[in-house]
């Protein structure tokens, strides 16, 4: 039954219901907004530009990815590009059978190893196993198989050693240098001082420089380039081409079937070694792409360009040292001393390594400096009878009497005619 006191309250409700509903209606905050279509429009517009504005200073989009079936360089250019303003890496990268902390470690090899520590401070220096090369050019190399396909099939340990210090420099760069090397001062001392590091992203060294008529019978070059050691910056294009280089013709001999140790129709040097090295700077000088080719000229640069070096000269990023950077005290090819303010690197052509990376005879590096290919050498030149001769003087000599070449490279106190066939044993 409805009383006095629920018609009371029921009324108070009602009241109030009505005043907060008139009071929301006329709130100017609940007011619908007049749209301005054109204007918002616009102010809609002008700020998603300003907002993809500030996202293009902040995102750049990556080059895409070229797919598989692009050229084996282009591939390796987007995996491993080339920044020439970066620094030099300070990495040193040397490779043996074992590391320096295991047992079986050459105690002959340890002085030469610990110089690369000793003057580079600041560096990683890494020496690689024989075992871990394999897994590292995989990992490596993972988005372009092939190239570690190739590594994989090299019949011998001398080839893939060759095409190791390639690999690890064009994904990784710093310095490779042989085992057998001594470092005679740090690498931030190769170059002078005045030279705009941010100019320079390939450091090289002559390794042979043979100014006589008959030099092909010594050497696969008229000039060739040191390849025991190198410095780059990662994904420089020298590296790129002698990588891919180097891929498409171990593939091109497994097809045929010749890629086996006595089958193959290129040389050691040729294949991985320094002929093949030489061609690839040359190739990296005369390209257009890079360097400007006077009109008609079919080289840009030469062997003429670097014989008689005795200072460093710089082709474009490449810094070219003199022989005697890092051949030095071998006594001929205009060489100088160990002393010379020019010697940084001193290579001794280990028995060790000749011995443990060879597997076979290559006659054509018997001519060049690759003297790990050779079988063990006499003590003593069989021409003068000297016993102190750098192994490189005293293959060519020995070689030289094979052949009865007229010219000794030796030409020891003890050279007073050419021994027939006879009389060499």
């Amino acid at each position: 039954m409805l009383t006095f006191r629920k018609s009371l309250i029921a009324a108070v409700v009602l009241i109030t219901f009505v005043v907060l509903l008139r009071s929301a209606h006329s709130s100017p905050s609940a007011e619908p907004a007049v749209l301005n279509t054109e204007t918002t429009a616009h102010d809609t517009s002008q700020a998603a530009d300003e907002h993809l504005t500030d996202q293009k200073q902040d995102i750049q989009q990556q080059p895409l990815k070229p797919p598989p079936t692009a050229p084996l360089r282009e591939r390796l250019r987007y995996q491993f590009p080339y920044d020439l303003e970066n620094r030099f890496p300070a990495y040193i990268w040397q490779t043996w059978k074992y590391t320096p902390a295991s047992m079986w470690f050459s105690e002959d090899l340890r002085p030469a190893e610990a110089s690369w520590t000793e003057l580079h401070p600041g560096f990683v220096h890494e020496v690689i196993p024989d075992d871990t090369q394999r897994h590292l050019v995989k990992y490596l190399y993972g988005s372009v198989p092939e190239v570690f396909e190739a590594y994989d099939s090299m019949p011998l340990p001398v080839l893939k050693a060759d095409f190791f210090r390639y690999l690890i420099l064009l994904a990784r760069g710093g310095i490779y240098s042989d085992i057998d090397t001594y470092a005679l001062k740090p690498a931030v001392d190769w170059l002078p001082g005045e030279l705009d590091l941010a100019t320079v992203g390939f450091v090289i060294g002559i390794e042979a420089d043979p100014d006589r008529p008959d030099w092909h019978d010594w050497y696969s070059r008229r000039i060739q380039f040191c390849q025991w050691t190198i410095q780059a910056k990662p994904g420089h294009p020298i590296l790129r081409d002698i990588v891919a280089y180097i891929t498409e013709e171990a593939l091109r001999m497994k097809k045929k079937g010749i890629l086996k140790e006595g089958k193959m129709d290129k040389t050691i040097v040729e294949f991985t070694g320094p002929a093949a090295w030489t061609d690839a700077v040359f190739r990296y000088f005369n390209n257009p792409e890079y360097f400007s080719i006077e009109p008609g000229s079919t080289h840009n640069v030469t062997y003429e360009d670097f014989t008689n070096q005795r200072g460093y000269k710089k082709v474009g990023d490449v810094v070219v040292l003199p022989i005697t950077s890092f051949s030095p005290g071998v006594g001929q090819m205009g060489a100088g001393d160990l002393d010379d303010p020019m010697a940084f690197v001193k290579h001794d052509f280990s028995g060790t390594i000749m011995e443990d990376r060879s597997g076979s005879l290559n006659v054509d590096c018997m001519a060049s400096s690759c003297h790990w290919l050779q079988p063990p050498l006499p003590e003593t030149c069989q021409a003068c009878g000297q016993a102190d001769l750098d192994p490189g003087s005293l293959a060519r000599a020995n070689l030289a009497l094979k052949r009865q070449d007229p010219y000794l490279p030796c030409a020891g106190p003890g050279v007073t005619s050419i021994p027939t066939k006879d009389q060499v044993h």
